[in-house]
C-alpha cells in the first residue's frame, strides 16, 4: 500500500511539473475540451430527445451552431455594435452628470447645516467646470480601441490569435467526434493499476463539467431575459446591448456582473438620477434571483464551489494564463476539485487512515 501511495504521489508531482512546463499549450487544449464537452452535451440531449444516432445528432448540432452564428453576425452583432458604441460615447456624459449631482448635493447639505453662514468652500462653477477633465465619447471610444489593440499585441499578434482559435476549434471538433476514444488514450497515460479508477474520475469530471456548462448557459440566458425585461419597463435605452452584455458577462462570476452594471447605470444617469438607482436595484435583484433561485434549480447536480474558492481560482488562473485563464477559471476549478476529492482525499488520505487504523486494532 505504501508503494502504491508513493507511486501516486510521484505521478502527481511529475504531472504538475509537466503541466507547468506546457501550461500555454495545455490551457488551449483545456479550452478545446470545454468546447468539445459543450458539443457532446448538446449532441447527447438531441440524441435522447429525437432518438437518433449520435452522428446524426452531432451533425444537427454543428449545423445549428453555424446557422445561429451566421444569424448573429448578420442581424444581432451589427445592432449590438452600434448600440455598444453609443453606450461608450455616453459614459463621459454620465460621469460628468454624476459629478455635477454630487457637487450640488454637497452644497445643498452645506446650506442646510450652515444656513446663512455658508463657508466659502469653493465656487460651484469652478467645481462643475472640472468636468472638462473627463474625455468626450469619441476620445473614450478611441481609448477603448487602443486598449484592446494593446491587449492583443501583448498576447502576441492577431495572426497567432487566429492560429490559436483554429487550434482550439479543430481539437474540439476532433474530440467531439470520438470522445470515448480520446478518453481511453488519456487513461493509457496512467499506470495500469490505477486505470480503472482513473476512468471513473474522468467520467466524474465530464459529468461535473457538463452540469456546469448547462447551468451557466441557461443561467446566462435567464439573466439576459430578465435584464431586457427590467430595462424595457424602466424605459432605459440600448436594451439589446445591455441585456447581451449582462448575459455574456454572467459567465464570469463576481467580475462579470459587476462590469455589466456600469453600462446601463451610465445610460440611466443621463436620463434621470432616480433611474440609475432603479437600474442598480434591478441588477442586484437579478443577481439574487440568479444566485438563489435559478442557479440552485438548474445546477443541483453541479460540483459546488464556495465563493471564496471561486475568487481565488479566478485570481490565480488569471495570473498564470491571462484573460483566457479568467474565462476558464471556474471549469478548471471544478476539475481540480474533483481531482482533489477523488485522488488526494479518497484514494490517498482516507485509505491511509483506514489502513493505519486497522493495523492499530490488530496490534
Amino acid at each position: 500500500m505504501k508503494t502504491t501511495n508513493l507511486l501516486l504521489i510521484s505521478a502527481l508531482v511529475i504531472s504538475l511539473f509537466i503541466f507547468w512546463s506546457l501550461k500555454e499549450i495545455l490551457i488551449l487544449f483545456f479550452a478545446s475540451i470545454i468546447i468539445a464537452m459543450a458539443l457532446c452535451t448538446i449532441t447527447g440531449r438531441i440524441r435522447d430527445f429525437l432518438n437518433i444516432p449520435r452522428w446524426t445528432s452531432l451533425g444537427i448540432t454543428l449545423i445549428s451552431i453555424v446557422l445561429i452564428t451566421s444569424i448573429s453576425i448578420v442581424i444581432i452583432i451589427p445592432q449590438f455594435t452600434t448600440e455598444f458604441q453609443e453606450l461608450i460615447n455616453q459614459i463621459p456624459s454620465a460621469v460628468g452628470k454624476l459629478w455635477e449631482l454630487s457637487i450640488n448635493t454637497f452644497y445643498n447639505f452645506a446650506e442646510i447645516i450652515y444656513k446663512d453662514s455658508v463657508p466659502d468652500l469653493a465656487d460651484r462653477t469652478i467645481l462643475t467646470n472640472k468636468l472638462n477633465i473627463f474625455p468626450d465619447g469619441a476620445t473614450l471610444a478611441n481609448g477603448v480601441t487602443d486598449s484592446i489593440t494593446k491587449l492583443i499585441s501583448l498576447a502576441g499578434n492577431v495572426g497567432i490569435g487566429i492560429l490559436q482559435l483554429i487550434f482550439i476549434i479543430s481539437v474540439a471538433l476532433m474530440i467531439s467526434l470520438q470522445p470515448s476514444s480520446y478518453r481511453e488514450v488519456a487513461i493509457l497515460l496512467v499506470p495500469s493499476f490505477y486505470r480503472r479508477r482513473a476512468r471513473i474520475i474522468l467520467l466524474k469530471c465530464g459529468s461535473s463539467l457538463s452540469s456546469w456548462m448547462t447551468g451557466v448557459v441557461l443561467s446566462s440566458i435567464c439573466v439576459a431575459i430578465l435584464a431586457s425585461i427590467g430595462l424595457y419597463l424602466l424605459g432605459i435605452k440600448l436594451v439589446i446591448a445591455n441585456a447581451l452584455i449582462a448575459g455574456v458577462l454572467n459567465i464570469i462570476p463576481n467580475v462579470g456582473p459587476t462590469i455589466s452594471t456600469i453600462f446601463p447605470l451610465s445610460v440611466a444617469l443621463l436620463d434621470a438620477p432616480w433611474k440609475s438607482l432603479a437600474v442598480l436595484g434591478l441588477y442586484i435583484l437579478i443577481q439574487n434571483i440568479e444566485s438563489y433561485i435559478i442557479t440552485p434549480s438548474i445546477m443541483h447536480k453541479q460540483v459546488k464551489l464556495l465563493p471564496g474558492l471561486t475568487i481565488t481560482a479566478q485570481f490565480i488562473f488569471t495570473i498564470l494564463f491571462g484573460p483566457l485563464g479568467l474565462l476558464l477559471a471556474i471549469p478548471m476549478a471544478v476539475v481540480i476539485q474533483v481531482f482533489v476529492k477523488e485522488i488526494i482525499i479518497h484514494d490517498i488520505l482516507e485509505k491511509n487512515y483506514f489502513t493505519n487504523h486497522s493495523k492499530e486494532r490488530r496490534g
